[in-house]
């Protein structure tokens, strides 16, 4: 597919695969990094594998500047769906960021502080134009609580979450099966949910935030690398 045909489909489908995107040595990095405990999500904080994982140069990073040249991940995020972790979510929309502090700043609102990182949800436009990429870590299939998207949902903009299921069935259901290394990337507000696992078997993914914006001073993205 050309860059151009890339870039069409994921404005019109809101998604866009790439499969097997990811080295085999970026992969062991991002094990490295993931190794979590039981939890349905944690925000990872920079590590030498992490910022190996993504450096410039790196795997991920190259796929994701194919579709958007200037985007810069902001957070990551781990999820290990197992025996001790097996958790269903409902159709939701992911409206929150992670900065590095609290400020009074015009649409910027729902604040929360979370294991020691302030979150917040910020004006549509930033939302609309942030990418949400899965790199999967493990096959994952309808077997072991692969998320479902309904493509084309994004371009509802937000709306009111308890109105997320009724809007998701307008929209055709996507089951996100995948092999280690595949990489989804998608539209920030695109509508999403996933099911518990029917099989015992682990299914690590990495949650990919990236971001062409600049947030306002004084506020600034909660970077996912180490500080130096």
């Amino acid at each position: 597919m050309t860059k151009q045909s890339l870039s069409d489909a994921f404005e019109e489908y809101g998604r866009v695969w790439l499969r097997n995107a990811v080295s085999e040595d970026d992969l062991t990095l991002f094990d490295r990094a993931a190794s979590i405990s039981a939890k349905a999500g944690q925000r990872l904080d920079g590590s030498t594998a992490l910022d190996a994982a993504l450096s410039e140069e790196s795997s991920v990073v190259c796929a994701v500047r194919r579709l958007v040249p200037k985007a810069l991940p902001v957070r990551v995020i781990a999820f290990n769906k197992s025996d001790n972790a097996n958790w269903g979510v409902p159709w939701h929309q992911d409206r929150v960021i992670a900065v590095t502090e609290k400020a009074d700043v015009a649409e910027y609102k729902n604040w929360s502080h979370k294991s020691g990182t302030w979150h917040c949800e910020p004006p549509e436009s930033i939302l609309a134009e942030m990418l949400f990429v899965r790199v999967h870590l493990d096959d994952t299939d309808d077997s072991n609580g692969a998320m479902e998207i309904a493509i084309g949902s994004h371009a509802a903009g937000v709306f009111p979450s308890e109105s997320a299921e009724r809007v998701a069935k307008t929209y055709p259901i996507e089951t996100c099966s995948a092999k280690r290394g595949d990489v989804l990337i998608l539209k920030m507000l695109t509508l999403h949910a996933s099911k518990p696992a029917k099989m015992k078997s682990g299914r690590r993914v990495l949650r990919l935030d990236f971001s062409t914006s600049q947030l306002p001073s004084p506020l600034s993205w909660h970077s996912p690398f180490t500080k130096t």
